[in-house]
């Protein structure tokens, strides 16, 4: 690879920043001009900016279809501004549509004709095609009233949604469109925003410009030079046309060719016109203006020694005829004695086994035409491909890379990134780079020099996957030629990474003796930031940033040549630190691996395949809208690299713990927390037993948790999704929006999250509100009846009906809020209202010394209902029961009175009931532990209580085992409905009485009893009972030593 590779210049700097969308500011104040020479800004955004300005449109309609391939967004955005923004106004797509446009041009008010009613719409080709019948009904234009429509070619086609430039829908349709509509067609980066400038100035002409949004439209790295005002003037579309250095029609190849393709300019005009400069005889003619429809210029571009035409028209089905071969058969009707045409009608199925194959396109036209030559790529042409995931930290790295190379004199570098959000939960995308010398003419759109095609042989030369996973559900491997080198980000051990591949994957780097890089982004990283965000995202970017440099150059890459060409695009700070340290760091670990000789796993399952199908927008705001629909940002990184100075954090005290609390987990938590990972989640009761006792495990490995014997694990629980997105939806507020909330004692700070975030992690929705919360509630009522209700119920008067909201309907805050609609504060006063959720502890039933790097518990899930026949549950159990294997939760320790006494040989009596067996399993552990040490321990008394036996014997072969192993001395078991006659704890230990009371009164024995509070009398009383029965006391004797135990933490309850 670094034989041919096109040099990167160090001559200039660039900031590294990810495509996200330029803000409201910069696009209001800059000049087109400015606009232009910026690569980084793609021409699709600039199509935008030009038809969203003030001084060309006085309003903007845009359609729905056009919002969900990622048109629209930013004109939005901008108008939120009020300075040069037209003004938008939302419309659905729907038979009809484009009636309202009508209306508006044709009963413009006198307002309208004074300041111009030039109306701009955005709407794509299946929008077009419904909009077509009413644009029939469409009143003259003038200057002062007419209308744009611009359409993004790119459409959802077949079962899997894949987008598609196919424009299938319009066949139909592009016929009825009025003969004065003036409909142009654009392919290049340059044409789109030089027909989109035109469009403007045609002001006598309603306007339909079709651009490819499929590829040239949203890729980064054109600099487009602007059209004058001198090159845009003109009486007519052929005038206006003609001085911007355009035709209607445009031939590329052979003078003397004697066979012609004809088509529509688009992106497969583009890869025609590619195949025309390289094949004798042959020529194409892309239509850049369909209407109005000029004969005479078709006629003087086919040269005249033409023998064949072949017309391509996208067309739904094979039955319906191109409009396209109408027009031209239409021009060449008269001279049919000498011209062949053929009509070729390409389906969107075969749109997308065109696109799907490397050479596609050239192979669909050698079948018609089969003397055509392959054309050749530039000899030093290099593809790169990166694959990720859309909210991994490491998303803008492609584009960091894609910048850096932009910066270059000599090296052309286009980048195109596609989303797939239907294969893989979360989303997938792709972002494919292609570099080559400046000095060769190489306009082939990307999807088209490197389709995602899996049947390929291979042709990246470059493949970075810097998400891991990706490598076991989807065939990425597949793109890469011979030879060719990956690098994957993980922190993954070789083992590891191996073991997780499947068998195709690694027998394709054996195969095709591919190079394996892996690079630790997140470790290097840590060592410069150690709290996570974005300060550590963004030095994670350039970490792959520089990986990329030494593998790209190749044998050139010596350290200080990396370092070089790293210092001149990102400079030499990156968030305050010296590039040179983390240079250091990559170069140290970026590593090569030894390709294993067999596949780890032959059985694997079939990979799947990436398929374009969602259009992602950045908005100025930070958001990402992908199909249309807000999600999160994932660009903070790159605002860290661009503004570091507004960003560097202050200087972290140092630690010298081997694992320092991460400051991002629930910083609003006090507590220690830490992150496990659930590894198991079983049921212990059988399913139709009406109570769900079930056991968890958690993984604790890497996180520094220890816990003591007979301690509690606090949950921090989550509330359920669903329950938190139907509120959201009552209550009017966009789940996926920011707000910032106060951090609890924490003197003014603050954090941010989305309001689903805080919802369902923090904010205490679904509990129980307490008597002050209908006060403070009442002050956001706007109806008096509301109003004076929430305060009744918060006064003293109050109070009975406050109980019986509280203690018998169970009211939650969500309950008072729907009761009280009225009552409505903003959704960040509300969260300081609710109050957050507090953790919920439970004994853990496990000891750390046998378990090693595990914490278990014992849970029963909490259910009841209302008066009124509504389910409860309880929350933190409720989302405990609901835990998947591989999850990952917060937790923190809370210290307990359940602890173990100092000398092993102290008799242990241990009462339990149901879930109170929890910390006595791990007592029991600790004690088979000491006992397998060879250590002598004391008695131990063993008394659980449940309903019944073969339902609710909690991990009673773990307790069978222990008494056969002697670990247990005594078990006294108790199922209450086993029997005839109900039996408790209380009664096994009467049994027991004379032995319970040598072990407390003699052998300084220590008594616990966990579980629920309704035994606690009867074992006092039973206890009570055997000391006077034993010991001679009478019954406020034998009380009072009792007493006396708990003050020498020898009486133990922990009862709930």
């Amino acid at each position: 690879m670094a034989r041919e590779t096109p040099a990167i210049s160090t001559a200039s700097s660039v900031t590294l920043t990810s495509p996200t969308s330029p803000g409201v500011a910069s696009f209001i104040e800059a000049t087109l001009e400015k606009l232009l020479y910026d690569p980084k800004i793609s021409a699709s955004t600039i199509v935008e900016f030009l038809a969203s300005r003030s001084k060309n449109s006085s309003a903007v309609y845009i359609y729905d279809l056009a919002e969900q391939v990622g048109f629209g967004t930013l004109t939005k955005e901008w108008a939120k501004s009020q300075k040069g923004t037209a003004p938008t106004v939302d419309l659905q797509t729907r038979a009809g549509a484009g009636l309202s446009l009508v209306g508006r041009l044709s009963e413009g008010t006198s307002s309208d004709t004074v300041v111009g009613a030039v109306l701009s719409a955005y709407t794509p080709p299946q929008g077009l095609a419904k909009m077509a019948p009413a644009l029939s009904h469409l009143p003259g234009a003038t200057p002062s009233s007419r209308l744009v429509v611009h359409v993004p070619t790119v459409t959802p086609v077949g079962e899997t949604f894949v987008l598609s430039p196919s424009l299938a829908s319009l066949a139909s349709t592009l016929s009825i469109l009025p003969n004065d509509i003036v409909i142009l067609l654009s392919s290049t980066a340059r044409e789109a925003i030089h027909f989109t400038q035109i469009a403007y100035k045609l002001t006598k002409s309603h306007v339909i410009h079709l651009f490819d949004h499929f590829s040239t439209g949203r890729e980064i790295g054109h600099a487009v030079l602007p059209l004058s005002e001198q090159q845009l003037k003109g009486e007519t579309v052929e005038e206006v046309v003609d001085r911007a250095g355009y035709s209607f029609f445009e031939y590329t190849g052979d003078a003397s060719a004697h066979t012609v393709v004809v088509l529509l300019n688009g992106p497969s005009a583009l890869a025609a016109k590619t195949i025309a400069r390289h094949t004798p005889g042959f020529g194409v003619v892309s239509v850049n203006v369909l209407r109005p429809w000029k004969e005479d210029s078709l006629r003087r571009v086919i040269p005249s020694t033409v023998k064949t035409i072949h017309v391509l028209d996208d067309v739904p089905n094979a039955t319906t005829q191109g409009p396209l071969y109408m027009d031209v058969f239409s021009t060449f009707l008269d001279a049919m004695n000498t011209l062949s045409i053929h009509s070729h009608r390409i389906t969107p199925i075969r749109t997308q086994e065109i696109l799907s194959q490397q050479n596609g396109f050239f192979r669909y036209l050698s079948k018609m035409i089969p003397y055509l030559n392959v054309p050749p790529a530039p000899k030093h042409l290099r593809k790169l491909l990166f694959f990720n995931t859309p909210d991994s930290i490491l998303s803008p790295a492609s584009n960091l890379v894609e910048n850096a190379l932009l910066s270059s004199q000599s090296v052309a570098t286009r980048l195109l990134t596609d989303h797939d959000v239907f294969s893989k939960r979360g989303g997938l995308m792709a972002s494919r780079i292609l570099l080559h010398s400046k000095k060769d003419e190489y306009d082939l759109p990307i999807p088209y020099a490197l389709p995602f095609d899996l049947e390929s042989d291979g042709d990246v030369d470059f493949l970075a996957v810097l998400d891991p996973t990706i490598l076991k559900s989807h065939s990425v491997l597949r793109y890469a030629k011979p030879g060719a080198i990956i690098l994957v980000a993980t922190s993954w051990t070789p083992e590891e990474l191996f073991a997780s591949l499947p068998a195709p994957a690694t027998s394709l780097l054996s195969e095709r003796s591919l190079r394996l890089f892996v690079v630790d982004t997140d470790f290097i990283a840590s060592k410069f930031v150690e709290s996570a965000g974005a300060s550590r995202d963004a030095i994670a970017s350039v970490v792959v940033y520089l990986a990329f440099l030494r593998l790209y150059l190749g044998a050139a890459a010596t350290s200080d040549a990396v370092l070089a060409v790293a210092q001149s695009t990102v400079g030499d700070t990156v968030e305050g630190l010296d590039i040179r340290k983390v240079h250091a760091q990559v170069w140290e670990t970026l590593e090569e691996l030894e390709i294993p000789s067999t596949p780890s796993d032959e059985s694997s399952s079939p990979l799947k395949q990436f398929e374009f199908n969602a259009v992602v927008v950045e908005t100025y705001g930070g958001e990402t809208v992908v199909n249309g629909a807000v999600l999160g940002s994932w660009h903070d990184a790159a605002k860290h690299i661009i503004f570091p100075s507004a960003f560097t954090p202050p200087v972290a005290e140092s630690t010298s713990e081997q694992f320092p609390q991460n400051p991002a987990l629930r910083p609003e938590v006090p507590d220690r927390t830490y992150l496990v990972t659930c590894t198991v989640n079983k049921r212990l009761t059988p399913l139709e037993y009406d109570r769900n006792v079930f056991h968890l495990e958690f993984d604790t490995s890497g996180t520094g948790l220890k816990y003591a014997i007979g301690e509690a694990l606090g949950v921090h629980g989550w509330n359920d999704e669903q329950e938190v997105l139907d509120f959201c939806e009552w209550y009017g507020v966009d789940p996926n929006r920011l707000i910032t909330i106060p951090v609890p004692n924490s003197e003014g700070r603050m954090h941010t999250r989305t309001v689903m975030q805080a919802l369902q992690q923090q904010i205490d929705l679904f509990g129980h509100p307490p008597k002050s919360f209908y006060t403070d509630l009442a002050a956001h009522a706007t109806t008096s009846v509301d109003k004076h209700a929430l305060l009744f119920i918060g006064s003293a008067e109050g109070s009975s009906t406050y109980k019986k909201l509280s203690e018998k309907d169970t009211v939650t805050f969500a309950d008072v809020l729907r009761m009280y609609p009225s009552a409505k504060p903003g959704i960040e006063t509300l969260c300081e209202l609710v109050g957050d959720i507090k953790p919920r502890h439970y004994s853990i039933a496990s000891a750390q010394s046998v378990v090693g790097d595990r914490v278990d518990l014992l849970v029963v899930t909490v259910e009841w209902a209302t008066p009124s026949g509504s389910p409860r549950y309880g929350q933190c159990t409720r989302y405990l029961a609901g835990l998947k294997v591989g999850q990952k939760v917060t937790v923190s320790i809370k210290p307990s009175v359940m602890k173990l006494p100092p000398d092993d040989k102290q008799p242990l009596i241990m009462a339990g009931l149901g879930t109170g067996a929890a910390p006595f399993r791990a007592f029991l552990q600790h004690k088979a532990w000491l006992v397998s040490q060879g250590k002598e321990i004391g008695p131990v008394y063993y008394y659980f209580g449940s309903r019944h036996q073969s339902q609710e014997y909690l991990y009673g072969e773990e307790i069978e085992a222990f008494i056969l192993d002697g670990v247990i001395s005594r078990a006294g078991l108790a199922f209450s409905r086993d029997g005839p006659k109900k039996v408790y704890i209380q009664h096994k230990m009467l049994e027991d009485s004379k032995a319970l009371v040598d072990m407390l009164h003699e052998q300084n024995g220590v008594f616990y009893l966990c579980g629920p509070t309704w035994p606690v009398p009867d074992v006092f009383e039973a206890l009570c009972n055997a000391m006077e029965k034993y010991r001679g006391m009478d019954v406020k004797a034998a009380g009072d030593y009792l007493e006396g135990l708990k003050e020498e933490e020898r009486y133990v309850l922990e009862v709930y």
